[in-house]
């Protein structure tokens, strides 16, 4: 008797403290890149699911570390908040929804993996379906939730994920997918658009560090970093990005470039010094940039460049040449990416790599709280300057 009113109490304390979204559920895989991609990818399914007004499930961040074959999972409230994107929409994490909503809104026989058309297997064959578990990291990702599929459904081509041109798009996703026989749509993909959308740009403000990260930023400037102001700089400077701005004289967009470039290239032609900068140009930005910085804030003078880099950090180089400058150049021991990004965001001016998506996430935030950041070579400096003993140099030189 008494256990079964245990039994009971428990199942009523369950069913008032999780609430079913009748208008359905999205989840999808972040299977495209690393941190930058995903972020972008994040903000895009974040504005579709508000679109077709679904619950954003939201995935864990796939991660690839050194030594591992296979991918690895990070929940989404490890670095990032879950409480100010409810502001703009309602999300649960994938933990949360398949341990406690899954079971039965979602069981094994009804798993259906969406996507456009149908995706080559890693054998070469197709299976006539979405093949969601095929490779590294789409099988890893779903095998985390132990998520079997039972079955695909192909949305193209009179679907896809653009909400923003034309108010037909949204509608026919509902009308097509009603949620009471299609309560959860999982997507082999983001339902999103990289680079991000020109109209999911502002989402990032709903983006808030985990108080693990936020405090970790707090620490490192205070206790490190030396008083007075900082400038915090990303150097995109790996083996994989080398061999990735080979690409920019045949296109004119690359990756994150619309940051700056514009989405229609209003701003500007992509370039080879804008992709992978030279020493000559990260040295005269930053000299400008903290004589600016002087002129304009005299009693908080920069006094330190924070260092990001995938690579070569350059802090020996940068020392010697800010040296006069009485500016010490650091990095975060730990090498840990998002911690970084979190110092950066709280610099007091930003210099980032204008095709680099990680950059891109640090120059969303700073919008969001309206803080200056820049790019490396953007605009380009015009040639022909004059300096003492003849010929001719950058703008600025003589900093």
């Amino acid at each position: 008797m008494y256990r079964l009113v245990g039994l009971l109490l428990a199942f009523f304390t369950f069913a008032h403290s999780i609430t079913v979204d009748e208008h359905g559920y999205i989840m999808y895989c972040p299977c495209m890149g690393r941190f930058g991609n995903q972020a972008d990818h994040f903000l895009g399914s974040f504005g579709f699911a508000k679109a077709l007004n679904r619950t954003l499930v939201l995935p864990p961040w796939v991660e690839y570390r050194k030594g591992e074959v296979r991918s690895i999972q990070v929940p989404f409230d490890t670095y990032f908040q879950v409480g100010p994107l409810q502001a703009f929409h309602r999300v649960i994490t994938m933990e949360n929804f398949m341990k406690t909503l899954a079971p039965s809104l979602w069981p094994p026989a009804e798993r259906i993996s969406f996507c456009y058309t149908e995706r080559m297997g890693l054998d070469g064959s197709t299976g006539h379906g979405c093949n969601a578990k095929s490779g590294n990291p789409f099988g890893p990702f779903w095998d985390t939730f132990e998520v079997e599929f039972a079955g695909s459904e192909f949305f193209g081509p009179k679907l896809n994920y653009d909400i923003h041109h034309g108010d037909s798009m949204a509608r026919r996703w509902s009308e097509r997918y009603p949620a009471a026989k299609w309560p959860v749509l999982a997507f082999t993909g983001a339902p999103a658009a990289f680079p991000v959308q020109q109209e999911n740009l502002l989402l990032h403000r709903y983006l808030r560090w985990s108080v693990k990260y936020e405090t970790g930023a707090k620490q490192f400037i205070r206790d490190t970093l030396p008083r007075g102001a900082f400038i915090g700089v990303h150097l995109r400077n790996g083996i994989d990005w080398v061999r990735a701005c080979e690409h920019v004289k045949e296109s004119s967009n690359l990756f994150s470039s619309p940051q700056c470039l514009g989405y229609r290239n209003e701003h500007g032609q992509l370039t080879a010094e804008l992709c992978m900068p030279g020493r000559d140009t990260i040295i005269r930005q930053l000299k400008r940039q903290i004589k600016l910085h002087r002129e304009a804030a005299p009693d908080n003078p920069i006094r330190a460049v924070f260092v990001a880099s995938d690579s070569n950090h350059m802090l020996g180089e940068l020392n010697d040449a800010l040296k006069r400058m009485d500016v010490t150049v650091v990095r975060h021991p730990d090498g840990n990416p998002h911690l970084d990004l979190a110092i950066l965001g709280r610099a007091n001016h930003f210099i980032g790599n204008c095709i680099s998506s990680y950059s891109a996430f640090v120059k969303r935030e700073r919008d969001a709280n309206g803080f200056p950041s820049s790019f490396w070579a953007f605009p380009p400096e015009k040639p022909g300057a004059k300096v003492k003993g003849g010929g001719s140099s950058p703008q600025h030189e003589e900093l």
